[in-house]
């Protein structure tokens, strides 16, 4: 998820996992003896959930190149049954796993990308890197697939057993920082016959939520211009200079943005600020985002940012150029899906907390000077357009893409801290930690329930293709901003890795050695929270 504050789910009392409590939905569930078993099934891997969280974490792979944590998820897919095709929609390190004939077709996926300059040691209260320069998983993102990948595995053993039919298709979100490429996939074709779609990512409570979420769409583009080069002092009359179009444009740009609609969020940085201050740069490029509401106030946001690059070129002498690098549509939660899938978390409940688990959470959020909050006791309500109201969380996910493609509904599960600051180190201080191991086997317990649920009852992926027909796409139609020439940005942190992922591998966990993560790199968990245990707020 990019820059985005993301929803807060108030988390949940526990709820024993008896399907005999479970309030009966507005449609017609699984039979409460298979969700029984599916649970069973889930817990069965609760040793391997924490093992692929922990070894996710560790390869902390940006986007692009997520290339071990997209070998191991595969490994992993194979040895339980599934048929994989690699390198989906142009992207080396995507991929679909695949089971089942007949029966509904149901989409799983969650995204596996770190952010470049979060390196952090988990179960640590204090920013420390892990490795020096290195990247890391300063939102959560490796607990996301392995969520899908048990809840998969439960299923598959459960329809398979029963002679359920049905359809299931895990898929990575590469690159979900970079918004780079869930819009491609979709373009190539990837969800063309699914009927139904679940997405997870990682939250500080329980929860979901259908409707207009408040997530903006977003365009990323890089406009590169092309001056002339001469001496600086001796004859810069000669020269035109590429830096300034850039710095121009970002000044008219600024001064634009005083007269755009409230809803809008744009920022940029310079990608190529010259060579040396006594040559006139011949070439220089600035990365913008641009970020809307709807589809089409994010084309005339576009268009408006593509005039200004124009005339800063024209005002310099100097020429532009811009590739599109990645997009997100507006988010969209399908309510009959949603409401199938908040049953399910009602049924699971929030973990189980530990002293030692509080403790930490508490000692992450006081030595950081963050607000003091427990890990949640209870689920979130059902997150709807009466209850969020106006509200806009300014970010963006590209799973907008698929929920615009088809009904699709996101589950935010409780393995992070509440107030850590995404996209930053501590974001990730508990993403190798109890936190996130139970946060994220909750999820898989819910999210392999609502499969069930979908492959057992017609009239759910009845309801959810209406729904999505008839009251989704009467708001908006799908209007992606990529052109069919741009292909997705594949290069991008690739020269970052070769310099940084020697390092990294020195790190990398090794299940065969530690029970866990924080045993081998010497972490103290409980020790870690007791420090700052008696700290206020």
């Amino acid at each position: 998820m990019i820059a985005k504050p993301r929803m807060r789910f108030l988390a949940s009392t526990f709820a024993p996992l008896l399907a005999s409590v479970v309030p009966a939905p507005a449609f017609a569930a699984a039979d409460p003896a298979l969700k029984q078993e599916v649970l069973a099934g889930v817990e069965a891997q609760r040793k391997q959930i924490q093992v692929m969280v922990d070894e996710i974490f560790s390869f902390g792979e940006p986007g692009f190149q997520e290339t071990k944590t997209s070998n191991y998820l595969i490994s992993i897919l194979e040895k339980n049954g599934f048929k994989i095709e690699r390198g989906i929609a142009g992207v080396p390190t995507a991929f679909t796993a695949s089971w089942g004939n007949g029966g509904p077709k149901i989409a799983l996926g969650s995204d596996i990308d770190g952010l470049v300059g979060v390196s952090q040691v988990p179960g640590v209260a204090d920013v420390k890197a892990l490795t020096e320069g290195g990247s890391g998983h300063g939102e959560g993102h490796n607990s996301g697939m392995p969520l899908m990948v048990a809840a998969a595995i439960a299923a598959k053993q459960v329809m398979t057993k029963h002679g359920i039919q049905g359809r299931l298709m895990l898929w990575p979100g590469v690159a979900e920082e970079l918004l780079a490429t869930k819009a491609y996939y979709v373009r190539a074709g990837v969800f063309k016959d699914v009927d139904a779609s679940i997405f997870a990512h990682v939250n500080t409570g329980f929860g979901t939520g259908w409707g207009d979420l408040g997530l903006t769409g977003m365009i990323s583009v890089e406009y590169s211009f092309k001056g002339k080069t001469a001496h600086s002092a001796a004859m810069p009359w000669e020269g035109r200079s590429a830096l300034d179009g850039v710095e121009l444009m970002d000044v008219m740009w600024n001064f634009r943005r005083e007269h755009l609609p409230l809803a809008q969020r744009s920022h940029n940085v310079i990608t190529n600020g010259g060579g040396q201050p006594n040559v006139v740069p011949d070439k220089a490029s600035s990365w913008y985002y641009f970020r809307q509401k709807d589809f089409a106030s994010l084309r005339d946001l576009y268009q408006t940012g593509n005039t200004v690059a124009d005339a800063a070129a024209l005002a310099t002498g100097t020429t532009v150029t811009r590739k599109v690098l990645g997009f997100a549509a507006p988010n969209y939660g399908n309510k009959p899906l949603a409401e199938a899938l908040y049953a399910n978390i009602e049924a699971v409940g929030v973990p189980q907390w530990t002293p030692a688990d509080q403790a930490f959470a508490k000692a992450v959020q006081t030595r950081n000077h963050l607000k003091v909050e427990p890990l949640p006791d209870k689920v979130a309500p059902l997150s709807t357009p009466e209850l969020r109201g106006d509200a806009s969380f300014g970010g963006s996910d590209d799973i907008g893409d698929v929920m615009w493609t088809v009904p699709t509904v996101t589950i935010g599960y409780p393995a992070n801290i509440p107030n850590v600051i995404f996209h930053h180190s501590t974001a990730a201080m508990a993403m190798a930690t109890p936190i996130a191991h139970k946060g994220t086997l909750a999820g898989a317990k819910a999210v392999a329930m609502t499969i069930l649920d979908i492959a057992t009852t017609p009239q759910l992926v009845t309801d959810a293709k209406a729904w999505f027909r008839d009251v989704q796409q009467k708001e908006q139609t799908y209007d992606p901003l990529i052109a069919p020439t741009d292909m997705p940005a594949i290069d991008r942190n690739e020269r970052t890795m070769e310099q940084i992922r020697p390092a990294m591998a020195k790190q990398y966990y090794q299940p065969d050695k530690y029970d866990t993560y924080l045993q081998q790199l010497g972490v103290d968990y409980e020790a870690s929270g007791r420090e700052t245990s008696g700290a206020g707020s």
